[in-house]
């Protein structure tokens, strides 16, 4: 919409770019989120992850006339694709044609608002990662080595561990994976499995030798580890993103393999070397500079360019070595000046209600299925937002999200906006009065609120700078209580109006004046909101201010007729949505066809309530160590009775802290 004259000069906020290209001498930011595998629907802890906490930042950036570029799209190749298409009997650029715009709905129906949402089974993709490719190779930080695999003669192709089933070497159990037995939790290599059989036909496969190219982290490791010192220094690293890291240069960078035995892939561009793709963990993150070359052209102006742009990268923990070891040493390898990681923001886990996400058992809640409760967009990213795992896991609980609506953005946003917007419409025709100065000179509360909401503008600004997002929420919405307070110490209603109308002028004027601010503060968090707040005040979606004043809505503007923000949710829904979507400690009923015993799993570790004793913070990050030094054996590929080793004593910290909860609450 055009500025009305009563809406102060230079406060709107500028329409967004189609074609963005990063501004010489100016701050420009190149924003990621982890690209979701393909495969299935996102579920709110991958979403809360990475895509809607990227879209905050980005969105930050824009309130703030800051030109940012927002970049995701679908991880479309490797194994996990190959298997759910053949579990479901399609090809598999069928399935990533399936479910690429199913992922691309649940996003914009969330508002979240790429600047390019893409996929990675696209030319630009093929070409930028073999070039790459090609330049490590042409540096000699390739290595070729043979590795023991599966294969199968009858499906002519060696097996991922993922196409191999068979009996645990441990305990027995005959319908263990090729990575891992379900029954007691060992992790293992597909020719450790006693009977091994091709889950594409149930044959037995042989052993046979296969060629693949290992990148040399170890000669590249130097000149990583001297960038992430940098980095981690000058940007702003989640805890857990440092932790991680410095224990991969701990433990010294090894040879990775970077090419595997499918036909799904991009194809490894050397003679001799057909019927090889990469390895998805190489090719994956090649992703975000490929989309942006799907967006523009000069695309490289925001990949090779790290004196104009800075990188920041959002991610579930689980992401963390593959961004900022495995990636950045890729790029370091090409002898290329490339964007490197400036910033990474992580989380921890979102469980649902007492347990985890899980598609196949029907329990949690996922992308599509918010869209069917008619609960709006603005709700779940405010619920989702409060709730970000930023530093231990949080649970989504159907009854806290209830009570957030109803007793936090309806109570106090909600109501602030509503009150006042109707008081105007009512008593002064929806005009905002003149402000007599001499009539009604500003008290101690006009003074207080100016103060205290400014302090917290600068909090609030420091905090979404920091990539504190959670704290951003927070002081957004107790600038909203603010506002009520104010509205109540000065008893806004028929008297003040009719008795003190100088002073009801003043105070409906800052008052609007404070929710068009707060149409900004919100703005990256609740963009609906943002945007229902300003066509109820008749004016642009704005830009934020260095500070509040109470001249952005001028005298004899006109507001339009007010509109409920938010609406109660009943408690009663608690129970509907928990039946509907899992979380009411029922289990699925049990497959008929295998009735096998249940894999024993383990449990998520306790959170305690209220302030932690010594003994329980202490015991909580032994377990976070633990946990760290687990994943990282995993992801090393590190031996498998090392490995159990590590996650049995994990289980017992975890077992400690049940015991120790249990004491403390007797």
């Amino acid at each position: 919409m055009s500025t009305p004259a009563t809406i102060k000069a230079g406060i709107a906020m500028p329409p967004k770019s189609a074609n963005k290209a990063p501004i010489p001498g100016q701050r420009n930011v190149l924003i990621t989120s982890a690209l979701p595998y393909v495969n299935n629907v996102p579920h709110l802890g991958n979403i809360i992850g990475s895509t809607l906490s990227a879209d905050v930042y980005a969105r930050y950036q824009r309130v703030r006339n800051i030109n940012a570029l927002y970049i995701c799209g679908t991880d479309e190749y490797g194994t996990a694709t190959e298997t759910k298409a053949l579990s479901d009997g399609v090809t598999c650029q069928e399935l990533c044609d399936k479910y690429y715009p199913i992922h691309k709905q649940c996003y914009e129906w969330m508002e979240i608002d790429f600047d390019k949402f893409g996929r990675t089974t696209t030319e630009e993709q093929t070409k930028i990662s073999q070039d790459i490719f090609m330049k490590l190779y042409e540096r000699g930080l390739l290595i070729e080595d043979s590795m023991l695999q599966l294969y199968c003669s009858q499906c002519d192709r060696y097996l991922a561990d993922r196409f191999v089933e068979g009996t645990c070497p441990k305990c027995n159990y005959d319908d263990a994976r090729g990575d891992q037995c379900d029954q007691c939790g060992s992790l293992l290599n597909a020719t450790d499995l006693v009977n091994p059989r091709c889950k594409l036909d149930g044959n037995r496969p042989v052993q046979k030798e296969s060629k693949h190219l290992f990148l040399d982290l170890g000669k590249l490791q130097p000149e990583c580890e001297a960038w992430y010192e940098k980095a981690s220094a000058e940007g702003t690293w989640s805890n857990n993103g440092k932790v991680i890291t410095q224990s991969w240069f701990k433990d010294g960078l090894r040879l990775r393999c970077i090419t595997r035995d499918l036909k799904w892939g991009t194809p490894v561009p050397l003679p001799g070397w057909e019927g090889k793709v990469f390895y998805v963990w190489f090719d994956a993150p090649i992703g975000y500079p490929s989309i942006t070359a799907t967006y523009t052209k000069d695309w490289e102006k925001w990949w090779k360019n790290p004196e104009d742009v800075k990188l920041y990268q959002f991610m579930g923990k689980d992401n963390v070595p593959f961004h900022t070891v495995i990636f950045p040493s890729t790029l370091m390898g090409t002898g290329e000046k490339w964007t490197l990681l400036n910033t990474l923001s992580t989380t921890e886990y979102l469980q649902y209600e007492t347990g985890k996400f899980s598609k196949s058992r029907g329990v949690g809640i996922f992308g599509n299925n918010v869209q069917e409760t008619g609960v709006p967009p603005s709700v779940w990213r405010y619920y989702l937002l409060s709730n970000r795992p930023e530093t231990n896991d949080s649970h989504y609980l159907w009854k806290d999200f209830i009570a957030r609506n109803n007793n936090e953005l309806l109570a106090n946003l909600g109501n602030f906006v509503n009150r006042v917007i109707k008081f105007v419409n009512a008593k002064y025709d929806s005009h905002v009065p003149s402000l007599d100065a001499t009539a009604s000179p500003a008290t101690e509360s006009d003074e207080k609120l100016l103060r205290e909401v400014n302090e917290k503008l600068n909090l609030y600004v420091e905090a979404l700078d920091e990539v504190k997002i959670r704290e951003g929420l927070r002081l957004a919405m107790e600038i909203s209580a603010l506002g009520n307070v104010y509205l109540q110490d000065n008893k806004i209603d028929n008297a003040l109006f009719a008795d003190h109308r100088a002073r009801c002028d003043r105070v409906v004027i800052t008052a609007l004046n404070l929710i068009y601010l707060l149409s900004a503060v919100l703005f990256p968090f609740m963009p609906s909101t943002s945007e229902s707040i300003a066509r109820q005040l008749n004016a642009p979606v704005r830009l934020l201010p260095d500070s509040f004043t109470v001249d952005s809505i001028l005298p004899g503007h006109v507001i339009n007729k007010a509109e409920y923000l938010f609406k109660r949710i009943d408690e009663k829904q608690e129970d509907i949505w928990r039946a509907k979507y899992g979380g009411d400690g029922s289990e699925p009923a049990a497959d008929e066809k295998k009735k096998k015993k249940k894999p024993t799993k383990a449990a998520p570790a306790p959170v305690f309530k209220g302030e932690k004793p010594v003994e329980v913070v202490e015991l909580e990050k032994k377990i976070e160590d633990q946990g760290v030094k687990v994943r990282e054996l995993k992801a090393s590929k590190a031996d498998a009775a090392a490995v159990q080793t590590e996650v049995s004593a994990l289980l017992g910290l975890k077992k400690d802290l049940t015991d120790l909860f249990a004491k403390l609450t007797v």
